[in-house]
């Protein structure tokens, strides 16, 4: 029987458990994916944890996973344009795509194209439109100074090459061990902590900053009103209360989170114009692992499950 991630219950990984399932059949307008690679999110282990229970209750038993890249096995009556054998990068708001098999809606997916890795078309939809969503929030474009906090987390590392993409100057704020990928992706790598308002200012030089997108909250908010950037060109996509607070922009996946994005970003990827960043890939068996590596909070882009 094909298997899936399952947890009973909020709380840490230990709850993750790897079970066997029905295979789900497709219905009308949906396609059944085998899964070639899922990307794992923070935002899967705040609702594991129970962190989001007021934005994003679970139910139990709960299932995982929005991004998906596979293989069509079988589709649904009224489906056109998807047949079986064809490769897909493609998204689930079920909390499904931690698993062997998934039913999508055929409007979620699309082709996959030959020059996109696995790992990087399974990581495509919740880091990649949220990121797309906050480059477009606060209208970056050329000769603008942008300030991207996270610069090298799974959202930050792919917002600075879009906001670099519109012609924007970008400060990405990140640990020291990323600089060298940032400085080699057009970005001016500043560290965080205590002091970063004046390193910021300084990376800045004579020109203001214009923007700011935080991915990691913890002040950041607060911080880009100190630098002078106006509420509506902050996003973030994290510090909720700061938004409501200072009334800043949140606009991240679902502002971007469709079929059209996805294949948007995955032309910019065939084009060389956009990385994924993949810091580790997991068997489905080794979930927890790859979710304890993830909360550690220090990987570069992106960790990816291969069922």
């Amino acid at each position: 029987m094909p298997r899936a991630v399952r947890f009973q219950q909020y709380g840490g990984i230990e709850v993750l458990r790897v079970v066997e399932v029905d295979r789900p059949v497709p219905g009308p307008g949906q396609v059944l994916v085998r899964v070639v690679a899922a990307a794992i999110n923070p935002g899967e282990a705040k609702i594991r944890t129970g962190a989001l229970h007021d934005r994003w209750p679970a139910t139990f038993p709960s299932g995982q996973g929005s991004d998906l890249a596979g293989v069509v096995v079988e589709t649904g009556a009224g489906v056109e344009g998807f047949a079986s054998g064809d490769e897909v990068i493609g998204f689930t708001d079920d909390r499904a795509s931690h698993a062997e098999f998934v039913v999508v809606a055929a409007a979620d997916l699309v082709h996959r194209p030959a020059d996109v890795s696995w790992e990087q078309a399974g990581s495509l939809y919740v880091a990649g439109t949220t990121a797309y969503a906050a480059v477009r929030a606060v209208a970056a474009g050329p000769g603008d100074t942008v300030v991207i906090s996270g610069a090298a987390g799974g959202v930050g590392s792919i917002a600075v090459q879009l906001a670099r993409d519109t012609g924007a100057n970008v400060i990405g704020l990140a640990s020291e061990a990323n600089h060298r990928w940032l400085a080699a992706h057009g970005a001016l790598p500043v560290a965080y902590g205590e002091g970063v308002l004046d390193r910021i200012r300084t990376a800045a030089g004579d020109r203001s900053v214009d923007a700011f997108i935080d991915t990691f909250g913890a002040g950041y908010v607060e911080l880009a009103l100190d630098l002078g950037v106006a509420p509506k060109r902050i996003d973030t996509i994290i510090d909720f209360e700061a938004a409501e607070k200072h009334g800043v922009r949140t606009d991240g996946n679902l502002a971007a989170g469709n079929a059209e994005v996805i294949a948007e970003l995955a032309a910019l990827i065939g084009a060389g114009r956009l990385e994924i960043p993949i810091a580790a890939t997991y068997p489905l068996d080794e979930v927890r692992d790859a979710f304890r590596e993830l909360e550690r909070g220090h990987t570069r882009g992106k960790i990816v499950l291969r069922p």
